[in-house]
């Protein structure tokens, strides 16, 4: 009797990485985002990107994720900091200029919430700009709440603000023996 191999399994795509801001993988999506929206927007942007100090984007308050493809390769990431005790802020969410339309952002942004619910975070509040209508389609189909008048001209409201509730995270489970 000849046994048949099963298949290959199904890739997921890249994979989660915690990494912090310093990490040399976070610098390129770094750069390409700051480059991005000098050009949206018409003035440097890369000093607004390096506003926020790394500790704010390190446990217990923050996070960083990077999700890489299989080579090893930076193809989007994002994080989050401290805004209040019970909300999260994301920022810097962003995806490769090469890796886009895969569904990539929706995955950051999920990967986020989910670490900040675990962390305690009851809401997630974040802002994006006037002139990034893809962020704003991303935040609407993903469940978040604009915090303004939709109809309105995006130019007159900068920055646009959106919140979304987070489900409770599941209770710890004790190690046994405790």
């Amino acid at each position: 009797m000849t046994s048949v191999a099963p298949p290959p399994p199904l890739s997921a795509g890249p994979a989660v990485v915690h990494v912090t801001v310093s990490d040399p993988r976070v610098e390129p999506l770094l750069r390409e985002l700051g480059d991005e929206y000098s050009a949206r927007y018409g003035k440097d942007a890369h000093a607004e990107l390096a506003r926020y100090p790394d500790e704010e984007f390190t446990a217990p308050y923050g996070g960083v994720l990077l999700l890489l493809l299989e080579h090893g390769e930076p193809v989007a990431g994002g994080a989050f900091r401290r805004y209040d005790e019970t909300t999260a802020e994301l920022k810097r969410i962003w995806t490769h200029s090469a890796h886009r339309r895969r569904g990539l952002a929706r995955r950051v942004v999920a990967e986020l919430e989910r670490e900040a619910s675990a962390r305690g975070y009851r809401r997630i509040h974040l802002t994006t700009g006037p002139r990034q209508p893809e962020a704003r389609g991303l935040y609407l189909t993903t469940g978040y709440t604009p915090l303004f008048d939709t109809e309105a001209d995006p130019e007159s409201i900068s920055p646009l603000p959106f919140e979304k509730h987070l489900p409770a995270a599941p209770p710890q489970k004790e190690a046994a023996g405790s």
